[in-house]
C-alpha cells in the first residue's frame, strides 16, 4: 500500500486535502510544519524553525525526512540499521508540508531501497499558478486568522509575501515537475480540484 506525499507552497490546499484523506480513506496525517514546530522546540541547535529561512530549514530537516519515509515505506526497511524489520502492516500515512530537499531525501531512500519515489508513493502537488499578488494580497486578508503568521503583517509587508507567493508558485511547479508529482493546480474551484484527487487515490489504491 502506497503512502502518500503532498507538497505545495502555503495556502494551497495541503492540510485541507490532508485531511479530507484522513477522513474519507482513513490515512494518517503528518504535517511538516508540526514536526518543524517540535524540532525548533525540541532542538533549536538543528537550526529547523518555522518562519525562519526556509532555504535552511528544508536543507536541515530533509536527512530525518529522508530516514523517515525510508524506514516505513520500504519493503525490508534495512537500512544503516543492518537488519530487516519489515514495513508495519497497514501503515498508511500522508504526509504534508513544503519543507522538501528531494535530492536529499532520495539519496538517503536509496539507502533503504526506495530507488523511485513514485513507485513507492502517491506523489501530489498543489499550486497556484493562476493568482495575481492581488489575488494573494487579497485572499491572505480575507482568510487569515490569528493562528496565520501573516495575520499581523502591516498592508506592505503582506504585499511583500503576496508577491513573492507568485514566485514561490513558479519555484515550486518547476521543482514538483522535475521530480514526478502529479500537480493540480487549486487556483480556482479548490473543492472540486481536491475531490478529483480523492477519486484518483481511490481508484489507485483499487488497483494496488
Amino acid at each position: 500500500m502506497k503512502n502518500i506525499i503532498i507538497v505545495g507552497p502555503s495556502r494551497s490546499g495541503k492540510s485541507t486535502l490532508a485531511k479530507r484523506i484522513h477522513d474519507e480513506l482513513n490515512y494518517y496525517v503528518i504535517s511538516i510544519d508540526k514536526l518543524v514546530g517540535i524540532f525548533q522546540s525540541a532542538y533549536p541547535q538543528l537550526d529547523i524553525r518555522l518562519n525562519w529561512d526556509r532555504e535552511k530549514t528544508t536543507e536541515n530537516i530533509a536527512p530525518f525526512l529522508g530516514h523517515y519515509l525510508g524506514m516505513f515505506s520500504s519493503s525490508d526497511g534495512k537500512g544503516l540499521l543492518g537488519y530487516s524489520h519489515g514495513a508495519v502492516e497497514n501503515n498508511r500515512f500522508v504526509l504534508e508540508g513544503a519543507y522538501y530537499d528531494f535530492g536529499a531525501i532520495e539519496s538517503v531512500l536509496q539507502k533503504y531501497g526506495v530507488n523511485d519515489m513514485k513507485e513507492s508513493f502517491h506523489l501530489i502537488g498543489l499550486v497556484q499558478r493562476k493568482k495575481t499578488a492581488e489575488d494573494f494580497f487579497r485572499d491572505f486578508r480575507k482568510f487569515d486568522t490569528e493562528n496565520d503568521w501573516t495575520f499581523s503583517l502591516s498592508d506592505d509587508e503582506l504585499k511583500s509575501v503576496a508577491e513573492e507567493a507568485v514566485s514561490y508558485n513558479e519555484e515550486m511547479y518547476t521543482l514538483l515537475k522535475k521530480h514526478g508529482f502529479d500537480i493540480y493546480d487549486t487556483s480556482e474551484n479548490r473543492d472540486a480540484v481536491l475531490s478529483e484527487i480523492i477519486g484518483r487515490i481511490t481508484r489507485d489504491i483499487g488497483k494496488e
